[in-house]
């Protein structure tokens, strides 16, 4: 198993995208902790999680975008399983609904320091533990086609999913001389709050390959760039979208 004996912290791990990233990487060995707000969500992941593999999970309640919160986090994390060796941001908000004219000042700062600072800090102080273990790691970002293209009607998660991607480079050549590596994996609206509740017929009108996306399309891709076979890419975006970025019609 290709995470056997490592242990990762999943951001917004207690649903969606973030539950089936926590269902993969434990499948394949690994000791995840499932990093959410929602207490009752995190409760309920880690509890089948642990039927998957009795042990294999920890809930921490966290506020990802607050540095005492992060702090705290990782500490209990290092202190349950003994350190850390992956991390996956994958916690966001949107705006959706709203546009330049209508959105209010609250909810811009609200989605950014959800879906953008939570990234910082969340890579800062993981950051300091894995390079004071000196043996390396992986931080994975998740973006979104939003922060490539804009969208409409998510003013302040296309800004914040696009900063996301030029975040993820500048950790990577930060982080690189100390065996860390940081790459972005790109969903579709399936990754991201921007596509629930969205019709998958709705979703395969705007990719090449005619289906609508799943969360174990974006579990696979992290899975992927977390793992020692991808032990040569760093700063990478990989998109994860169907050609959803050449085939909206």
């Amino acid at each position: 198993m290709r995470f056997e004996g490592k242990v990762a912290i999943v951001t917004g791990g207690g649903r969606n995208v973030g539950q089936a990233i926590a269902r993969r990487l434990v499948a394949e060995g690994a000791a995840v902790a499932i990093v959410d707000l929602d207490a009752g969500r995190g409760a309920a992941t880690v509890a089948e999680l642990d039927e998957q593999r009795a042990g294999s999970a920890r809930f921490v309640q966290c506020d990802v975008s607050s540095t005492s919160d992060v702090q705290r986090m990782v500490d209990e994390v290092v202190a349950g399983f003994g350190g850390v060796d992956i991390l996956v941001n994958n916690v966001a908000i949107t705006d959706r609904g709203h546009t330049v004219l209508d959105l209010d000042e609250d909810l811009w700062h609200r989605v950014l320091a959800t879906t953008l600072d939570s990234v910082f800090l969340c890579s800062k102080y993981v950051g300091r533990q894995l390079v004071r273990q000196g043996r390396g790691g992986a931080i994975v970002n998740i973006g979104s086609t939003s922060g490539h293209r804009g969208r409409a009607n998510a003013t302040a998660y296309s800004a914040a999913k696009g900063a996301v991607v030029n975040l993820t480079r500048s950790l990577a050549t930060q982080l690189g001389s100390h065996g860390i590596r940081v790459n972005t994996v790109t969903p579709n609206k399936v990754g991201s709050p921007v596509g629930e509740g969205e019709e998958p017929a709705d979703r395969k009108r705007t990719n090449l390959l005619g289906r609508g996306a799943v969360p174990e399309d974006i579990a696979n891709a992290v899975a992927f760039v977390a793992s020692d076979e991808a032990g040569f890419v760093t700063a990478a975006d990989l998109l994860v979208d169907g050609g959803s970025l050449y085939g909206a019609k």
